[in-house]
């Protein structure tokens, strides 16, 4: 019976989450259309009705820990699922993403996506990939603000493991920009996949910024080290060992 409420609940959730997207996106449309601050202003404000509305109706309560980056920064994070991107823009002030190419024609998503400034790259090129996504990171008509990659290319799954890719790396190097690390532990109660959202807390927490200009696997070791050892410990906090055992119901 817990279950299956919990299953209703999450339902009306994804329902009005999705309604709400195509409301804010329609209604933030002009404004978002003439002007940047616009597209940010309607993410900003959709992201925040998700946090606020996940808590509200299948009690999963989210927290921003750590100092918020600002200004010409990358930010290296963990990727579990849509939440920690619900999160980041929420909390930054001019986020734009390294994202999958096909999310560009997602409707909605994909407009609002590409009016930030965030960066399409095609999968399965690994070299040509790299080189596009250089070419539009290092472009002078790039807006600025702080650009988020997740460095293991996909969702990983709490438990899971994934290498950190070399992209990240590339874009350090040749942007001359700190690193900012992002743990969380978002997996535990919005998995990548399936319905269910369950209440708990969900964290998303900014590290000590990684300096410019360390050699190229010297950061990627670093980024890699800090990154999963903080969401361990987040996913520990939650209730769930990393190393095997699952957070209990």
């Amino acid at each position: 019976m817990k279950t299956t409420f919990g299953y209703l609940r999450s339902l009306i959730f994804v329902v009005q989450m999705f309604a709400m997207m195509t409301l804010m996106g329609i209604a933030f449309l002009p404004w978002a259309a003439v002007s940047r601050r616009g597209a940010y202003t309607g993410a900003w404000v959709f992201c925040h009705w998700v946090r606020w509305s996940v808590r509200w109706i299948c009690g999963l309560k989210s927290e921003i820990r750590g100092d918020v980056p600002q200004g010409q920064v990358l930010i290296g994070s963990k990727h579990q699922s849509f939440f920690d991107v619900i999160l980041i823009v929420s909390a930054v002030r001019e986020p734009k993403f390294i994202m999958k190419d096909i999310l560009r024609f997602t409707p909605i998503v994909g407009f609002y996506a590409l009016r930030i400034g965030c960066v399409p790259v095609k999968r399965g090129r690994r070299a040509e990939a790299i080189r596009d996504m250089m070419a539009s990171v290092t472009s002078g008509d790039a807006p600025a603000g702080q650009l988020i990659i997740y460095p293991q290319g996909t969702r990983v799954a709490p438990g899971q493991r994934a290498d950190y890719k070399v992209g990240v790396a590339a874009i350090y190097e040749q942007t001359h920009q700190p690193c900012v690390p992002a743990a969380t532990n978002v997996g535990l109660f919005w998995p990548r996949s399936g319905l269910l959202r369950k209440p708990g807390l969900a964290v998303l927490e900014f590290l000590p910024p990684i300096p410019a200009d360390l050699p190229r696997e010297e950061f990627r070791a670093r980024l890699q080290q800090e990154v999963e050892s903080a969401s361990n410990a987040l996913m520990r906090e939650g209730g769930f060992d990393p190393d095997g055992v699952s957070r209990p119901d």
